[in-house]
């Protein structure tokens, strides 16, 4: 049996080993494929494996040996999933892997944007501490989190990790999600509806998924409805913030601040808005690479391999 990993490189950099899935078949492994190549590699192939590889229906529909396609990451956007239904091709995912972390760089990026500990540390490396007047200073306004307010857009189980990280620093949680789970519910966690979690939040952080209802969700309108000096933080995807007019925002002062892991098309092109935006921490889309996350995201793979060789296929998300 055949395996093609299309993009290994971003899950394992080398901190990993691909040996056990090795014993599962005869593995091949591409750091990085070029989409003029996609369908050349998968040709003779029973198992592909993908993270941001695009597999279209076109690609499909002329790979017919192509029997499982294992998704390299909890979304699965980047398969023609109803494609890969009508062809008999299943097709899975590995759900909740990176949840901890995920939640862990959300409140990063809030202590971050309360205390700018990069920008103050640079300061001092750079003399000022050394030549101040003062025993201290600090350039930026600095925030204490309880008793603020936190706004969590989606709540499946990384809004749920975060809301908990975000109690644990005093803060009360408000969440606006399409499922309303009144047993979550506590006396510091509510559940409300958009435009109060606008009107109300001093940080909001999205964790919807991405789709017709959600492209765009995040826009000048919306942003208007927000309190003013409030902070924005997207671990979710790109395209649900219209990020121009995050940037007019930013720049305008009616946000204090924003932080962004993911953007509308990844790699970040030159001229994205957000790039040189007042007050605004872009990471390069890692909240899910920590080495516990990644390992993990190994473990399941393989078990979802084993599993559909087994003929018993789980995280499947094409039925």
């Amino acid at each position: 049996m055949k395996i093609v990993i299309l993009d290994g490189y971003a899950m394992n950099p080398g901190d990993l080993s691909w040996s056990e899935m090795e014993k599962l078949g005869e593995l091949k492994l591409y750091d990085r494929t070029p989409k003029e190549a996609i369908l050349d590699r998968i040709c003779d192939a029973e198992i592909v494996l993908t993270n941001k590889v695009i597999l279209t229906r076109e690609i499909l529909e002329k790979a017919p040996t192509v029997k499982y396609i294992g998704v390299m990451a909890t979304g699965y956007n980047v398969v023609d999933t109803a494609a890969a239904r009508e062809l008999g091709i299943i097709v899975t995912n590995v759900p909740a892997y990176s949840t901890e972390s995920v939640a862990q760089l959300v409140l990063a990026f809030i202590l971050e944007l309360c205390h700018h500990v990069g920008e103050h540390n640079r300061a001092v490396q750079e003399g000022a501490w050394t030549s101040s007047k003062d025993f201290t200073f600090w350039n930026y306004p600095l925030i204490e989190l309880a008793g603020k307010t936190l706004g969590l857009i989606g709540y499946g189980v990384i809004g749920q990790a975060v809301a908990r990280l975000a109690v644990a620093f005093g803060m009360n949680v408000k969440i606006f999600s399409r499922t309303v789970k009144k047993e979550l519910e506590t006396d510091k966690i509510k559940f409300i509806n958009f435009d109060e979690l606008l009107e109300q939040s001093d940080f909001i952080s999205l964790h919807c998924p991405l789709t017709e209802e959600t492209k765009g969700l995040i826009n000048k309108d919306s942003i208007s409805k927000m309190l003013p000096g409030a902070y924005l933080i997207n671990t979710s995807r790109g395209p649900v913030i219209v990020e121009q007019d995050l940037a007019d925002a930013l720049n305008s002062g009616k946000l204090a601040g924003a932080a962004v892991d993911v953007v509308s098309v990844e790699p970040i092109l030159a001229d994205n808005p957000l790039l040189g935006a007042k007050n605004c921490i872009i990471t390069p889309h890692f909240g899910w690479a920590p080495f516990e996350a990644r390992t993990r995201l190994m473990d399941v793979l393989i078990s979802n391999i084993k599993a559909y060789m087994e003929g018993k296929p789980v995280n499947v998300v094409n039925r």
